[in-house]
C-alpha cells in the first residue's frame, strides 16, 4: 500500500482543473497549462506522419500505437509521465488499455519543447526514461526548428542524431520512413 502522501499526489493531480497537465516525479506534483498552438501543430504534425505507416500499416511495417499526451505511469501513481507523443511495439503492448493510466513502458517518447518545458525535459524527463527503460526518445525544438534523437544503450542515452531546418529526418525507431524536418514542425 502506497504512504498516504504519495496517493494524495496522486488524488491531487487527478482533481486538476482542465486546463493544467499533472505529472508526478521526484515525489512531486508539476503543473503547467496546455500547450500552445505551435506545440500542438507539431505534435500533430509528427504524430501524422508516422501514424499511417507504424500504427495503420500504410506504407510502413505497421505493429506500433502512436499516441499523442496519454498519461504513462512509469511507477503506477509515483512516477506519472505526460508524454507530448508516445510509441509502443505492439507485440510489446497489444492493446489499449481501457483506463488512462498505460503502464507498460513506451519504446518511444517524443518531447516537444516549449518555454516552460525545456528544463523538465531535459533534466528530470530524459533521465527518468533512461531509468524505466524507453528505448528512443526525441526531443524536438519547434523553435529553433531541431530535432534530437537518442536511443538507450545500458542505462545511458547515445545521441543518434541533431536534424536542423530543411535535414532530412530518418531516426529510430522509424528509420524506414524519411521525413523533411520543417514538414514536421512547420505550418
Amino acid at each position: 500500500m502506497l504512504p498516504p502522501e504519495k496517493t494524495n499526489l496522486y488524488r491531487a493531480l487527478e482533481s486538476l482543473p482542465s486546463h493544467l497537465r499533472g505529472e508526478i516525479f521526484n515525489d512531486e506534483l508539476v503543473t503547467r497549462v496546455r500547450s500552445t498552438g505551435k506545440h500542438i501543430l507539431t505534435a500533430s504534425n509528427i504524430g501524422a506522419e508516422y501514424y499511417g505507416p507504424y500504427q495503420k500499416g500504410q506504407g510502413g511495417p505497421g505493429d506500433w500505437w502512436i499516441l499523442k499526451e496519454p498519461e504513462v505511469h512509469l511507477k503506477l501513481n509515483e512516477v506519472v509521465v505526460v508524454p507530448d507523443l508516445v510509441g509502443w511495439r505492439k507485440s510489446r503492448m497489444p492493446h489499449i488499455p481501457d483506463t488512462r493510466k498505460f503502464t507498460v513502458v513506451p519504446d518511444w517518447v517524443c518531447e516537444i519543447h516549449s518555454p516552460s518545458t525545456t528544463c523538465v525535459d531535459r533534466e528530470i524527463k530524459k533521465p527518468l526514461y533512461a531509468h524505466y527503460g524507453v528505448t528512443f526518445l526525441w526531443i524536438v525544438d519547434p523553435a529553433a526548428v531541431t530535432l534530437e534523437t537518442f536511443e538507450l544503450h545500458g542505462a545511458d542515452w547515445q545521441s543518434t542524431g541533431m536534424f536542423t531546418g530543411d535535414s532530412i529526418v530518418c531516426a529510430g525507431p522509424f528509420e524506414e520512413k524519411s521525413v523533411n524536418l520543417t514538414s514536421l514542425i512547420g505550418e
